[in-house]
């Protein structure tokens, strides 16, 4: 099963997904990644698009190179290990891509549709978790918490809530791949959610 993870910034993600994978690994075969990353030419790639000095960064540029480091990831990890029956949980996916680079930024949705499947080759997750978390609320998560702010992370509140947005026109469009779960809550609380969820939909999948 692939599974997806999706949400504003500072919603909890990596947290979330390091306690999904540790509670799986007591029964299933796990493999956790990240966009962009999880490869070392997608590491490579993420380090190039969110580096705060890169301030001259087009859009297009900046969705051509999150869209190279996917295509990496898909054929050297993802497919491999679907393909071997593991359960794979990753941090992002193409959705950020349409939130991001399409409703943040403006650029194209059809455009990005088709540059997505190239670079997926048609690959869509199984299940998306939305960790939904208020834009300021979140924002202020990652700089209370001290985590490194990349070059996304910095832009205005109103790119973000663009964002946010962006994701509920996805979820509205597909609501049967999607759950959203309120980040805003303490960390056992929503990690709870993701488990009774994630379990159900296995359950569904072996049956």
């Amino acid at each position: 099963m692939f599974v997806t993870f999706e949400g504003p910034e500072g919603s909890g993600k990596s947290s979330q997904i390091a306690l999904l994978a540790s509670f799986l690994q007591e029964r299933f075969t796990v493999v956790t990644t990240r966009e962009p990353g999880g490869t070392p030419i997608g590491d490579e790639i993420r380090a190039c698009v969110h580096n705060v000095a890169n301030t001259a960064m087009t859009p297009t540029a900046e969705m051509l190179l999150y869209s190279a480091s996917r295509a990496q990831l898909v054929g050297e990890l993802i497919r491999p290990s679907l393909a071997a029956g593991y359960i794979v949980l990753c941090d992002r996916y193409a959705d950020s891509t349409l939130a991001y680079q399409g409703y943040g930024r403006g650029l194209n949705l059809e455009h990005l549709r088709q540059v997505t499947q190239i670079a997926t080759g048609g690959l869509t997750p199984d299940l998306t978790f939305f960790l939904d978390i208020d834009v300021e609320r979140g924002l202020a998560r990652r700089t209370d918490g001290g985590l490194e702010m990349n070059r996304l992370d910095l832009e205005t509140v109103q790119f973000h809530q663009r964002v946010r947005e962006g994701y509920r026109q996805l979820i509205a469009e597909d609501p049967s791949r999607w759950e959203i779960i309120d980040a805003d809550r303490p960390i056992t609380a929503v990690q709870q959610d993701l488990q009774k969820t994630l379990l159900a939909r296995l359950e569904t999948v072996r049956s």
